[in-house]
């Protein structure tokens, strides 16, 4: 059902949207690279309009990657398509309002005119020898009636794609499957999903389109992107994994590489607990949690970070029981009494409380060792 599922990540344009992010030339042509690497089919690398800059830097993406499908966001207006055209592209996204609103109030268009304009660009687009994709932006506030319209418009006039855009990010999982499944009953063109993190949902959307029946997807590394940002590629290459079994040529190890580069070059850190590829997300500190996981993994393994080239990383702190404590002198070499384990225990607890930090090896052997010496062994270590 996903075999013909198109990653079309956005990151080299609605990415880089993101307020402060700005690559260079270099990393641009480093991040398609690794993006295409990891398994992404298709990119959408720029907005062609943006002046010489842009178009050099697009030019460079072309060459550098000749064979990989790229598309360029214009807006409706020959100018930019034929700019797209002179780039070497595959693809131009025609993002025409979706809904009344920016239809009357960024356009001042009539929705007659609106249509006329699109008809007109994508029979223009088509005679470049470009794929086209008719971009609704702000879909999701849109009547029914007038994104059936538009759709029609784009089906009439042989646009190969239409993406529905959750431009504001305001779309539940159970609200985007209504609207894809909408969308197919008026349209056979192929759904691609455009989603915004705003009420943090844009992987769950973007998840819930694809259940829905949509072929196409935009994701961004890291999620970034304009406000809130877009579905991360790294959670939906992995949410397609886990809850879809799709397996379309992802080389999950790359992932964490991806998108340390894409940190860096965007000077974005990722968070601790940034899901899948954080420092934090594959360590645990519990001790019902760590002991299950010494006993069998799978108990409290939802991912396996093996999958990503990661491994679990259990770490002593507060929260820690008595197999992780046992487990951790283990693996210095000293095997612990029963007495032993409660003083430590309380002590180690003590110790992560002032310091608001787990206990690295140093820690716990200066820990044990002021056991032989004095009770007080905290406060000779704190």
């Amino acid at each position: 059902m996903y075999e013909s599922l198109v990653i079309n990540d956005t990151t080299l344009r609605d990415g880089e949207q993101a307020p402060g992010v700005a690559f260079s030339p270099e990393e641009k042509v480093i991040i398609a690279k690794k993006l295409v690497e990891v398994g992404v089919n298709q990119l959408e690398v720029g907005i062609a309009a943006m002046g010489s800059e842009e178009q050099s830097d697009i030019l460079r993406l072309r060459e550098a990657l000749p064979d990989v499908s790229m598309m360029v966001w214009c807006r409706a207006r020959e100018e930019d398509i034929t700019i797209a055209a002179s780039l070497g592209v595959d693809w131009v996204d025609i993002s025409v309002p979706g809904s009344a609103l920016q239809r009357q109030h960024k356009l001042g268009l009539t929705e007659v005119q609106l249509h006329a304009l699109l008809a007109t660009q994508i029979t223009y687009a088509k005679s470049l020898g470009l794929k086209v994709c008719v971009g609704l932006e702000d879909a999701s506030r849109a009547k029914r009636k007038d994104l059936a319209a538009l759709v029609k418009v784009a089906q009439v006039n042989a646009a190969d794609r239409v993406r529905f855009a959750d431009t504001l990010g305001i779309l539940d999982p159970f609200s985007t499957q209504r609207w894809i499944r909408f969308l197919r009953s008026v349209c056979s063109l192929p759904i691609e999903m455009h989603a915004h993190n705003d009420l943090g949902m844009a992987t769950a959307n973007t998840l819930a389109a694809v259940k829905a029946g949509a072929k196409s997807i935009n994701t961004t590394v890291l999620g970034l992107g304009e406000r809130a940002g877009n579905a991360p590629l790294e959670e939906m290459a992995i949410a397609l994994h886990q809850c879809c079994h799709w397996d379309y040529n992802i080389q999950w190890d790359h992932l964490p590489t991806l998108c340390e580069f894409v940190s860096q070059a965007a000077n974005r850190p990722i968070a601790a607990g940034k899901a899948l590829v954080g420092d934090a997300v594959f360590t645990h500190e519990s001790g019902i949690h760590v002991a299950g996981l010494l006993k069998d993994p799978r108990n409290y393994q939802g991912v396996d970070p093996a999958l990503l080239g990661r491994t679990h990383h259990l770490v002593i702190g507060k929260h820690s029981g008595r197999h992780a404590l046992e487990w951790a002198y283990q693996q210095l070499g000293l095997k612990l009494t029963d007495r032993e384990i409660n003083l430590l225990l309380s002590r180690v607890r003590q110790y992560a409380q002032i310091h608001k930090e787990t206990l690295d090896q140093h820690c716990l052997l200066n820990l044990y060792w002021g056991l032989s010496h004095h009770s007080g062994a905290l406060d000779a270590v704190v």
